[in-house]
């Protein structure tokens, strides 16, 4: 300890991502709470804990598909005010398709192969769609869907 406090180990905040055999909102709430970049299940592939750590490294989130509608549903229906108009945004059909992945909880190389595209072209979409929304990362965009009505 140096003058009463402990030293930082870093300067900056670490992406965390929470790998857990508890599917319980309580735990999905304190862990983001607390910052979590990720809130995956045990079961979760390989596949997809790469790219959770790869998303929270870019500081985007990634939540188990097997609870991101659960999540998102509840989302919608508290957000549904706050959310952006459809005609605030105009989408491309081929961005709404992305949209309607990302909602259902898809990661990027599941719309890859889904629509036939290539993982950067994805990522492009995505980006594109962060931008015309005006929200942070693909959680949002999942919010925007389900608070939209795209998703019922």
């Amino acid at each position: 300890m140096l003058n009463g406090r402990s030293p930082a180990i870093v300067a900056d905040p670490i992406p965390v991502v929470v790998l857990t055999t508890f599917d319980l909102d309580e735990f999905l709430r304190q862990a983001i709470g607390n910052g979590a970049s990720g809130f995956l299940l045990k079961d979760a592939g390989p596949a997809l804990i790469v790219e959770a750590v790869r998303a929270a490294a870019s500081g985007d989130a990634l939540v188990s598909p097997s609870i991101t509608v659960r999540i998102l549903a509840h989302f919608a229906a508290h957000a549904a005010d706050d959310a952006p108009s459809e005609h605030e945004a105009t989408l491309t059909g081929r961005e709404e398709d992305i949209v309607r992945a990302l909602a259902r909880g898809a990661t990027n190389a599941e719309i890859g192969e889904q629509l036939y595209i290539s993982l950067s072209t994805v990522k492009s979409h995505v980006a594109n769609i962060q931008s015309k929304l005006g929200v942070r990362n693909r959680v949002e965009i999942a919010g925007w869907a389900w608070g939209t009505g795209r998703m019922r």
